[in-house]
Order: C-alpha cells, then sequence, then structure tokens
C-alpha cells in the first residue's frame, strides 16, 4: 500500500450504540469512510481480558452478546465478518517470543462488532481479535504493541475498542444526561494534552497519575486497548480525535486516531 492504515482507539460506550443512531454511532461510519478500506482489521477489545495471550484463528467468527439485561433487539444483533487465520499466524509470529495461542472458541465480542457494525457494516472484512493479558502490566502491553507495527504497512486497522473513562460505579443509569464527573473531564484533559505532545511514558504508567486517573480506570481492561494504539504512533504521524464526549458521567467517548 502507498500509505500506512491508521491505528484508532474507539470509546465504544454502552453496547446498545449498535442499534443506535446518535453522533456517536454516526461518526464511526464516517471514519470508516474516511480512511483508506483495511484488507483485514487487528481488534483489541476491553471485553477479551484473561489469562495469557491468545489472537481468534477461526475462519468464521462467532458473534458474542457478552452481557445482561438489554432489550432483545440487541442479542439478535449478527456481525458476520470472515476471520483470518492467516492474520492471527502472523501476529503470532511478529510477538514471538511470547507464547500466543491460535484460538478456535471465542470471536467477536461486542466490544469489536458494536462499533465495526457502524465502521464496516457490509462485514466483509475479515476481523481478528487477540486477547488482553490480566496478569501483566500496562508497560509490557505497550512493548508488546509495538511489535504489531508492521501489519500497519501491511494494510492492516489496529483497532483498540475500551473507554479511556470507564467507572461503571459511578455511571448514572437513567434516561437523562447528566454532566461528566470534574475527575473524569480533567483526566482525560490530561491523556489528550500527553497525546498531542507524544509523551506515552505517564500514558502507559497511568497509576502514577493520581486520584484521576485512579477514578477514571479503577481497572484496567477499557483503557489497556487506548495502549495498542498509541505504540503504534511514528514521528510523521499526526493525532486526532475523530470523536468526543461522556456518557453517563463517567463514560468517555473519546476516540484517538494515529496517523
Amino acid at each position: 500500500m502507498s500509505k500506512s492504515m491508521p491505528a484508532i482507539f474507539f470509546g465504544h460506550g454502552n453496547p446498545m450504540n449498535a442499534v443506535t443512531r446518535n453522533r456517536y454511532t454516526e461518526g464511526w461510519a464516517a471514519i470508516g469512510k474516511s480512511i483508506p478500506r483495511p484488507k483485514a482489521i487487528l481488534c483489541l477489545s476491553a471485553h477479551w481480558y484473561l489469562l495469557g495471550t491468545a489472537v481468534t484463528a477461526m475462519n468464521a467468527p462467532r458473534t458474542i452478546h457478552d452481557f445482561g439485561g438489554f432489550p432483545r433487539e440487541l442479542y439478535e444483533v449478527q456481525y458476520p465478518a470472515p476471520g483470518s487465520p492467516e492474520l492471527a499466524r502472523r501476529v503470532r509470529d511478529l510477538l514471538a517470543p511470547v507464547p500466543v495461542s491460535l484460538d478456535q472458541s471465542w470471536g467477536l465480542d461486542h466490544g469489536a462488532w458494536s462499533v465495526l457494525c457502524h465502521l464496516f457494516p457490509e462485514a466483509d472484512i475479515p476481523v481478528v481479535q487477540l486477547s488482553l493479558d490480566e496478569t501483566r502490566k500496562p508497560k509490557f502491553h505497550y512493548e508488546l504493541a509495538k511489535l504489531l507495527a508492521p501489519l500497519r504497512d501491511e494494510g492492516v486497522l489496529i483497532m483498540g475498542s475500551g473507554n479511556l473513562v470507564h467507572n461503571l460505579h459511578t455511571y448514572a443509569w437513567g434516561k437523562h444526561e447528566v454532566a461528566p464527573f470534574d475527575w473524569a473531564v480533567r483526566f482525560e484533559t490530561q491523556a489528550r494534552e500527553l497525546l498531542q505532545r507524544g509523551n506515552d511514558g505517564p500514558l502507559v504508567d497511568y497509576e502514577s497519575l493520581g486520584r484521576d486517573a485512579l477514578l477514571s480506570a479503577p481497572t484496567p481492561d477499557h483503557y489497556l486497548p487506548l495502549i495498542y494504539v498509541i505504540a503504534q504512533r511514528r514521528e510523521d504521524d499526526s493525532v486526532s480525535f475523530p470523536l468526543e464526549g461522556f456518557d453517563g458521567g463517567s463514560i468517555s467517548m473519546l476516540t484517538v486516531q494515529i496517523g
């Protein structure tokens, strides 16, 4: 390809975004039309967080409805994108000597398909998911992610799906909109400034950033996909924020695009 694919982190928020038309889902659709068509997609989702590192390696990954208590229409959503055993093996080889298992049982969880159904609604681009090893520190994930960089030159979209701020303990579950918490806004603002300066160190060691960071990312799962995306940045890459906003006061819907 004449130009490298970008790497993009999506704040995916509520699974109902899969069946809802709003400014976030319309923004995802616009991004899908604005970037080069990828040959394949490698997705890091907050919702495949387990012991060890695995990559989906089946020809036809299933659509996983990994949630409860939502309307039936959400459980009826299918995203029948093909898989790519070839890309799975390529990922495994790039990450060596870290052991990566070729998984035949997972599929696409809602962190992947709730965004992809708007990004590429035809579901005709192969999608592979790479798990997040819950036993490893953010620095390990950052260094591991750097090994994936050649994929951008091979037409692969590296996609992270989580939320920069994700605190369900403080989430406002009512239907009315609420103002975001001050600590959530401060942390997102701080993170954006660090991203614009290319200062990845504090973002990787985010727990050192104080109370706002700890409230914003009380668990690593939704934050780590961002680490995989920012690790793809090259000297000449721009950083942009195609979408922004908060849901329920404590969920950042920020999208971060590298390149």
